[in-house]
């Protein structure tokens, strides 16, 4: 799953780019923008020159601008919409009704409704543009009919521009909140856009209207198997974050030398070492390049600090501080404790 904070820093970068070619930004300013750019793509790991990572990323055919108009236009309809809210409760019923498009006459709802006719006929025949206009049409008829802007909402999906779909459903569900349609419209719109969460409210508060409708429940299915999905993925990808040590870490060196050097030393000790004599021969295992390098790593990467802290290995130094050696089975057992735990080659 895309990162929504790369996709968003992608969509800006995109409308940076496109100020820069249609001349937006003055050609003195161009430079400064372009290091901008640049910046903000390495700080977010995004590469808008990277067609894979485009085509995880990209939003098209929607854009950052068309995503912020129908933000202010949503915003917009809700300030509006509390406001007369408010005038309602306070009596104020002047407000209220000034703030309601009038409904037409018979003969104007007439025209709309061929109008209407007209775009469900270019909708069969895929001329989606047309359809468009025919149901915009009818809008400035009679913008107090909810089904011209669920059909509208219709074609701009059967075109792709989701977001203008998602304009239209709102739009019919304002007009009539009881109007089932607009809210499978726009449950499918916001699903296409990838915000599942938001889809799942739209189908859940349509089958709260009508809850046999099938279509709302399969919609409803879908969108919420796409948010569990998301969040095994966010669950996957935090405890990879969390659990995977970084790439040469000296934690991970020090596990995989300390698990050489006390294998190679259980092995030596059960098989009596290279003279045979039951107890490993010290000057041979010191002299051993591989041993000397890995017993080096170990005390530059902190390994040996963790050894240390085995009860057991601590007072095994501390005897041979005093002169008294290990015992063979002591160093066997240690050998295989450590190189068989770490998944070395500990002898038996």
């Amino acid at each position: 799953m895309a990162d929504t904070k790369q996709r968003l820093v992608f969509s800006i970068i995109e409308f940076l780019n496109q100020s820069i070619e249609d001349g937006t930004v003055k050609a003195d300013d161009k430079e400064s923008l372009e290091v901008a750019i640049q910046c903000i793509g390495e700080a977010f790991g995004v590469d808008p020159t990277d067609t894979e990572q485009a085509a995880q990323l990209s939003t098209k055919p929607a854009t950052l601008k068309n995503i912020f108009d129908v933000f202010i236009k949503t915003r917009e309809k809700t300030k509006a919409s509390e406001a007369t809210s408010a005038s309602e409760s306070a009596g104020s019923s002047t407000a209220s009704s000034s703030s309601k498009p009038k409904a037409p006459s018979p003969a104007v709802k007439a025209e709309a409704e061929k109008l209407k006719q007209k775009g469900n006929s270019l909708m069969t025949s895929k001329k989606y543009d047309e359809a468009i206009q025919m149901y915009t049409d009818a809008v400035a008829l009679d913008p107090t009919n909810p089904v011209y802007f669920s059909n509208r909402a219709a074609a701009h999906a059967s075109k792709g521009d989701h977001l203008s779909a998602i304009g239209d459903a709102e739009e019919a569900i304002s007009i009539d909140p009881n109007f089932v349609k607009a809210y499978s419209r726009l449950g499918h719109a916001q699903f296409s856009i990838g915000d599942y969460a938001a889809s799942v409210s739209a189908f859940e508060r349509g089958l709260a209207l009508e809850p046999t409708n099938a279509n709302l429940k399969a919609g409803l299915q879908n969108a919420k198997a796409r948010v569990a999905s998301e969040s095994r993925s966010a669950t996957r990808e935090r405890s990879a974050a969390a659990t995977t040590p970084p790439a040469g870490s000296g934690s991970a060196r020090g596990a995989n030398n300390l698990n050489d050097i006390l294998g190679t030393m259980g092995n030596l000790a059960g098989a009596g070492g290279p003279g045979g004599g039951g107890m490993p021969d010290l000057a041979s295992l010191m002299s051993n390049p591989a041993i000397m390098q890995m017993a080096s790593q170990l005390a530059s990467n902190g390994g040996l600090e963790s050894l240390m802290q085995d009860p057991n290995i601590a007072n095994m130094a501390a005897r041979f501080q005093n002169g008294q050696m290990p015992s063979q089975d002591e160093i066997r057992d240690l050998g295989q404790r450590f190189g068989g735990g770490f998944g070395g080659a500990g002898g038996a």
